[in-house]
């Protein structure tokens, strides 16, 4: 029994200081498997480094809502490269963020309906974004192809992860759950199957308690599993076996 982190960023500048000794401590604690994700164009290709060097990490490529707006066509075609490569599992993340109304709406849509056109081309499953975007994001994967994939960090409602699940995807859950204000998404994992639900960390972001506001990682995957429990009352153990064979069973 091992934890597969589904949704890391260790590219992220803030692992500079000690990146290769923390990758180390995490194997140890049983963090057997991770997916590096890409947000831009350099952190997919970061990713890929990554998932080359060590061998139990994994690459997703794909651009962010806020920096897709910046996308072009040959960006596209590279993330298509990109997609060839052994040790790449999915395109991500993409999807659509309106939480800030300045950043150009329609450009978001124009490139999320790109990158899902891609995934489909590859055959990869999609790794999802959304804020402030719940009916638009859903419109367009429901519109689209794409039946397979995560929902990120999700936080809609109990009711909107029935639907993503009834069209295949499975329910992203870091370290909001343990959040005292979390009681939207702990509705959610009451609702949704175990066995549609995937474990993820975002680090080094939204880190669970009792470490909030500290830089995250994917040893933390243990308060994430201990909290699904206890919504579930089941054993911690059977959270991390099942949410495992779910990652696998979705990406490997």
């Amino acid at each position: 029994m091992y934890y597969f982190d589904t949704h890391a960023h260790y590219d992220d500048a803030a692992f500079d200081p000690d990146r290769e000794q923390l990758i180390k401590d995490m194997y140890d604690f049983g963090v057997k498997k991770i997916i590096n994700v890409g947000a831009d164009m350099q952190s997919s290709l970061n990713s890929i480094k990554f998932a080359e060097k060590y061998d139990f990490f994994y690459a997703a490529v794909g651009v962010h809502p806020y920096d897709a707006v910046k996308m072009c066509e040959e960006d596209v075609k590279m993330l298509q490269k990109y997609c060839k490569n052994y040790k790449v599992v999915a395109v991500g993340e993409i999807g659509l963020d309106y939480h800030y109304e300045d950043i150009d709406r329609d450009k978001q849509c124009y490139w999320f309906e790109k990158q899902l056109e891609l995934a489909e081309i590859t055959g990869l499953p999609v790794i999802i974004h959304t804020r402030d975007a719940d009916e638009q994001t859903y419109k367009i994967i429901e519109k689209s192809g794409v039946r397979c994939g995560v929902i990120h960090a999700f936080s809609g409602s109990a009711e909107l992860a029935q639907q993503y699940v009834k069209l295949g995807f499975y329910i992203g859950v870091g370290g909001v759950v343990t959040f005292k204000n979390a009681k939207k998404l702990v509705r959610v994992v009451e609702k949704v199957s175990l066995s549609r639900i995937l474990l993820e960390t975002d680090a080094p972001y939204l880190t669970p308690e009792p470490y909030r506001g500290k830089r995250n990682n994917s040893q933390n995957l243990q308060y994430v599993a201990a909290k699904i429990g206890e919504i579930k009352q089941i054993e911690p153990n059977e959270v991390i076996k099942i949410t495992c064979e779910n990652a696998e069973k979705l990406f490997l």
